[in-house]
């Protein structure tokens, strides 16, 4: 069927793109490049609102300082095949994520330039 071969050829340049080794699990994608973004210890922070994000990173990731509800956390889940969970590309990054819902593990795509690496003034 030419609409699956389709799937696996992007599937595989997916993969490629970001150095994640093929293994017998897959992990279905999850598509955050719209969130602002950062890593703290052993999870993902992410906010549609740059704002808001900064907020977050300056407040030290207390959420109850933020007074909103725009952010949200996923573990960063240690897979066995992987060597680290993290894959940094060019301009995307993928992470494995845990999201302790129904039991979800994804690995969330996100745009590098939504980055928030450090503290903001």
């Amino acid at each position: 069927m030419k609409l699956l071969d389709a799937y696996s050829k992007l599937e595989k340049e997916i993969y490629k793109y970001f150095g994640i080794p093929q293994t017998w699990y897959v992990f279905p994608l999850d598509d955050s490049c719209e969130h602002y973004w950062s890593i703290k210890g052993g999870e993902v922070h992410f906010s549609k609102s740059k704002k808001i994000h900064e907020k977050l990173v300056k407040n030290g990731y207390d959420y109850d300082e933020l007074g909103v509800d725009d952010y949200y956390t996923n573990e960063i889940y240690t897979y066995k095949d992987y060597e680290n969970p993290i894959f940094r590309g060019k301009d995307y990054t993928a992470i494995c994520v845990d999201t302790h819902t129904d039991g979800n593990k994804f690995l969330q795509i996100l745009d590098n330039k939504k980055e928030i690496k450090k503290e903001t003034k």
